[in-house]
C-alpha cells in the first residue's frame, strides 16, 4: 500500500475513498472540534455523513482542510481572509474565460482551419483512387 505522510508525520492511506474524523484529525494533525467548526466557518467544507452519522471525508475534503490549515497558521489569514481566497479560487474555477481568450482562441483554430484546406492531398487520394496510393490492401 502506497503511503506517503503527512503535515503531521502521521501516514496517509492514498487508497481510501473516505476518512472518518479522527482519521483525518491525525493526518492534518488538527483536533477533531476544530475539523468540526471549520465545517462550520467555511461552508464549501462539507463532508457526508456515513448512515451511522458519522462524519466521512474525501481526499478533497482533506486537501480542502490542509489548505485551510496553511492559510491560518502558516500564511496569518484569518478566517474571514481564508473564506474570501477559498471563494475566489472557486469563483476562477466557475467562471468562463473572457471573450478576448475565446476571440484568440477562435481566431487561432480559424487560421489552424485555413492551414488545412489549403493542404493539398495527394492527387491520387483526391481523385477517389486509393488503390494507386497504396490506401487499400
Amino acid at each position: 500500500m502506497d503511503r506517503r505522510r503527512s503535515e503531521a508525520g502521521a501516514p496517509v492511506a492514498c487508497d481510501k475513498l473516505f476518512y472518518k474524523i479522527g482519521e483525518v484529525s491525525r493526518m492534518t494533525g488538527l483536533e477533531a472540534y476544530v475539523l468540526r467548526y471549520w465545517e462550520s466557518e467555511f461552508p464549501f467544507l462539507h463532508p457526508r455523513k456515513s448512515s451511522g452519522g458519522q462524519r466521512v471525508y474525501t481526499k478533497k475534503d482533506v486537501d480542502l482542510v490542509l489548505d485551510i490549515k496553511r492559510m491560518l497558521y502558516e500564511q496569518g489569514f484569518t478566517i474571514t481572509g481564508a473564506k474570501k481566497q477559498l471563494q475566489g479560487r472557486a469563483r476562477l474555477r466557475r467562471e468562463p474565460p473572457p471573450p478576448q481568450t475565446i476571440g484568440a482562441i477562435k481566431g487561432q483554430l480559424q487560421s489552424i482551419l485555413d492551414d488545412l484546406k489549403a493542404f493539398d492531398p495527394l492527387p491520387s487520394v483526391r481523385d477517389g483512387n486509393a488503390d494507386s496510393a497504396g490506401g487499400s490492401q
